[in-house]
């Protein structure tokens, strides 16, 4: 009998190459990220050092370009908060690679769900078209935003940094009012769910209605950090990114300035 684990490094191996795996490998390949991913909390515990990465939306160049600058996984623990598809040219490869990365090493890499880890979404803003357009079906799509409902939530590094990838709910008082969700489902329009994938930190006090349509703005006080990974977003926007790395005194150091995607 072959060795599982060999087949799934030269997969991993061909996809940080950037070549896509073939259908039935990734239908295989996420029906053990699930297995894995329905054991996980909605507040997922991680523990330091970690490496916390934003929103990679498709670039995939920009994530080889960040485990090249933060360290390969496994020897850095990795945290992602979400936005993995969409808007990039690269999707399907960006999001193979992590799930792989993920049933390789499921203790040193945690992935969350962002609010385009959706269907609804993803029929809008690129990933379905990709999907398409690279095998000619609708069939991978449906794969992975079927995974997709099985992504924590939420995660909550030493018990102390909470990380997420949009933010806070008027609905939710507790950290156990979150663990208590049915989250195995599409992103629902509206609700403490809803809110913790679309809700955004403003200057402004308090609470407030979001411009987005979907979630809340809440006041920073000088609590809140805001993480983006994706650089040059949409190929166009010139911004940096950043990561931002937790050691075990959970002081923290950000790293800034991962390079455009070519």
């Amino acid at each position: 009998m072959g060795n599982p684990r060999g087949g799934l490094d030269e997969q991993i191996e061909q996809l940080l190459q950037c070549k896509p795996l073939v259908e039935p490998e990734l239908k295989a390949l996420c029906e053990k990220a699930k297995e894995i991913l329905m054991e996980e909390s909605n507040v997922q515990p991680v523990r330091s050092p970690v490496t916390i990465c934003g929103d990679i939306h498709g670039q995939f160049h920009d994530l080889a370009e960040l485990f090249r600058i933060g360290g390969k996984c496994p020897d850095t623990n990795y945290l992602f908060m979400g936005d993995y598809v969409d808007r990039g040219y690269y999707s399907v490869e960006t999001v193979s690679l992590l799930v792989a990365l993920k049933v390789r090493y499921p203790h040193r890499l945690t992935i969350l769900r962002g609010n385009h880890e959706s269907r609804q979404i993803t029929q809008v803003y690129g990933f379905y078209d990709e999907c398409l357009r690279k095998y000619g079906s609708a069939n991978v799509w449906k794969t992975f935003t079927d995974l997709f409902d099985y992504l924590p939530l939420t995660a909550l590094v030493e018990s102390e940094i909470f990380c997420l990838h949009g933010g806070l709910s008027p609905s939710i008082e507790t950290l156990d009012n979150v663990r208590g969700f049915d989250r195995i489902q599409e992103v629902p329009h509206e609700g403490p769910m809803c809110d913790l994938l679309w809700s955004d930190p403003d200057d402004r006090c308090g609470w407030g209605i979001s411009p987005r349509g979907a979630g809340y703005t809440f006041g920073q006080e000088q609590k809140v950090v805001t993480i983006f990974s994706a650089p040059n977003y949409c190929y166009r926007c010139g911004n940096m990114a950043s990561i931002l790395e937790v050691d075990d005194c959970r002081e923290h150091t950000f790293i800034q300035g991962c390079e455009c995607d070519g």
